[in-house]
């Protein structure tokens, strides 16, 4: 089960705090900032999904990810890359590469970043 957009960009703010009560959560948000109801519903619904949970301190609930930032977006591009390029990387990479208006700069930076990632394996 996948995250909306609204809390996707709650759990960034729970993945950037490490663990919140609501209180730091609502105070990460800009103006205007979501109701609290909001922000404690979009929690539950969070939690109900496996993404989070909380640790109670009396009444005050200390949420915590369950799923790490890195795994969650590895599991969209993996996930993009089968439903949207029939599970072919190289068809996702010249799609990005050509139809993002990356610089020369940033093309050559890329290839970098694969050619560290062949000698890594190579090994």
């Amino acid at each position: 089960m996948s995250l909306s957009n609204a809390e996707e960009q709650l759990m960034k703010y729970l993945w950037k705090l490490d663990k919140a009560f609501l209180k730091d959560l609502l105070e990460a948000y800009p103006e205007p900032k979501p109701a609290t109801t909001t922000v404690a519903t979009m929690l539950k619904r969070m939690q109900d999904k496996g993404y989070v949970d909380y640790k109670l301190y009396g009444k005050s609930r200390e949420y915590f990810p369950l799923v790490k930032k890195t795994d969650y977006f590895s599991n969209h591009v993996n996930s993009l890359i089968k439903n949207f390029f029939n599970n072919s990387a190289s068809q996702f990479a010249s799609f990005f590469t050509s139809e993002t208006n990356l610089s020369t700069e940033e093309l050559e930076e890329l290839r970098s970043i694969v050619d560290q990632q062949i000698e890594k394996q190579s090994k």
